[in-house]
């Protein structure tokens, strides 16, 4: 079967690909989409209960107002399904997407004859606006089949994520894993499969262990209370090991959060790369006093709103590392009043732990029985990536620093042609990836160039040495903290106006969001 023909394909219909497809849309990409549907982890790795972290303004496309975008009701999955399905609509992107088409394989069939992998870097070449020759081929299952339809692209943007499909599943001794266990066990990701009433069947009645305390988690956690109600209820027990702030809203002390860190004043105490040698100086001499402040401030705050300390469940760490890293969740409103009924308890362990035929058990000889284990583990998105990566290029991934270096969050140094676009994250990944189309679509019509693969190396870097230098979770490659900044050089990159305020006081003050980015100026 002969490969079809395309300049442009993009793997992945979630909101970083609607977001790629829109900018990218007079090249008439092929959009490649496993599932039936768009949304991504909004469609497939949502429970019933799954709401925004944020509100409505603070998730939405530059050119596409939520209808309500004042109500401050955080929205559910479903409403943020029917936004992005509104959004695709009205920009006519579906046109672009083929559904129930699976990635299995890419192949580089570019010019091989100058690269020295692992030695000389790869150089990047730009989309040929004449018709370039293709520089990938992906192979395409379709509907489950065993056929494979191939394609042939001269650029690829990856849009997968970094969450979903691949769930991280923890290492346990021979035969002390799931297989031992004589109730169920299943990852969050097979739990978000489940209807409503599939759900709360699965948890009714039934002694549950969650393993985990993340946002996916605690919402876990809380339908699990909810389906135990009564007296013959039984309560849901939550393995915590690693613990994490968390907010009950966006109020600190009567101020808004965003005054804290979402504004250029607020962020202007925070280092950043390229910053000049002053500015670390005084970064490392007054403004880690004033950082520190915030933070404590933050925390005073959440240790009176909330029974962290009551539950064991205060983190040793800052808030600032896990705003840093991008690890700050809501808590649901009844969280703690379930708690305090006994429908959630709580086991610290820091130990390691393993399954036994009626629950699992720990290796400071502690057991809990259970009926059923959902593992609140997370997702493995480098997994992901390099199942379809071929080599080199798999091997070259996270080199140099063990972290995906991608320049402008979005292009490897290393890999020509293939921009990655929803994998550095930042305070809301909706705004970062339509900025980062923008940016990637005025790449692609020539309208600037990129600098050598040498110094897009060294600005990743740079990047990474700051988040080092915040928080011990830095591996999350997070911007949150710099965030502004980061759009500052994307804008200056593009020729656009870095400062987006119309005065002084707001450009100091107010926080910034997708609308500051709707023109070029």
């Amino acid at each position: 079967m002969a490969p079809i023909v395309s300049k442009l394909g993009i793997i992945g219909a979630g909101v970083s690909g609607i977001a790629a497809a829109k900018q990218l849309a007079h090249y008439n990409p092929i959009i490649l989409e496993a599932s039936d549907s768009i949304g991504g982890v909004w469609r497939h790795c949502s429970y019933s209960s799954t709401k925004l972290q944020s509100h409505r303004c603070d998730y939405e496309f530059s050119d596409f107002p939520w209808p309500d975008r004042d109500n401050t009701e955080y929205p559910s999955h479903l409403e943020i399904l029917a936004y992005l399905n509104s959004y695709a609509e009205h920009f006519d992107v579906l046109k672009f997407v083929r559904f129930n088409s699976k990635v299995v394989e890419v192949r580089f069939i570019g010019d091989r004859e100058n690269i020295e992998f692992g030695v000389k870097p790869v150089e990047y070449r730009s989309l040929s606006p004449a018709g370039g020759q293709p520089v990938w081929e992906v192979a395409v299952q379709t509907n489950d089949s065993e056929t494979i339809q191939w394609y042939a692209f001269e650029f690829i943007v990856v849009c997968i994520g970094k969450y979903g499909d691949t769930p991280k599943i923890p290492e346990f001794p021979h035969n002390k894993g799931p297989e031992v266990f004589q109730g169920q066990a299943l990852h969050a990701l097979d739990y978000c499969k489940l209807d409503k009433d599939a759900a709360s069947q699965l948890l009714k009645d039934k002694k549950v262990v969650v393993v985990g305390y993340k946002k996916s988690a605690i919402d876990l956690a809380v339908e699990c209370a909810e389906a135990n109600q009564g007296p013959e209820g039984k309560p849901c027990t939550m393995v915590v090991r690693t613990l994490h702030w968390t907010v009950p809203h966006y109020w600190i002390w009567g101020l808004p959060f965003f005054l804290f860190y979402s504004t250029r004043s607020s962020q202007f105490l925070h280092q950043r790369p390229n910053q000049t040698f002053l500015r670390t100086l005084l970064c490392s001499l007054i403004m880690s006093p004033m950082r520190h402040a915030v933070s404590k401030f933050i925390e005073s705050y959440l240790l009176w709103k909330m029974p962290l300390e009551k539950y064991g469940l205060k983190p040793d760490h800052s808030f600032e590392e896990d705003y840093a890293s991008c690890q700050m969740a809501i808590m649901p409103e009844n969280f703690f009043s379930e708690a305090d009924k006994g429908k959630i308890v709580f086991k610290r362990s820091t130990s390691k732990w393993w399954f036994s035929a009626d629950g699992i058990e720990f290796d400071d000889n502690t057991k809990i029985k259970a009926d059923v284990v959902v593992l609140a583990t997370g997702y493995d998105g480098k997994k992901k990536l390099k199942s379809i990566l071929p080599d080199p290029f798999r091997s070259l991934l996270e080199y140099p620093s063990g972290i995906i270096p991608l320049y402008r969050g979005t292009i490897h140094p290393l890999i020509p042609n293939m921009a990655f676009v929803g994998y550095l994250e930042s305070v809301s990944n909706l705004h970062s990836s339509e900025l980062r189309s923008i940016w990637l679509a005025r790449l692609l019509d020539n309208k600037f160039k990129l600098p050598s693969v040498q110094k897009m190396l060294e600005q990743t870097s740079k990047e990474v040495e700051i988040s080092k230098k915040t928080t011990r979770f830095y591996r999350r490659h997070c911007i949150s903290t710099f965030s502004i900044n980061h759009s500052d050089e994307i804008c200056e990159e593009m020729g656009w106006t870095s400062w987006r305020k119309n005065t002084w006081l707001a450009e100091a003050f107010s926080p910034y969001g997708s609308q500051d980015y709707l023109k070029k100026h």
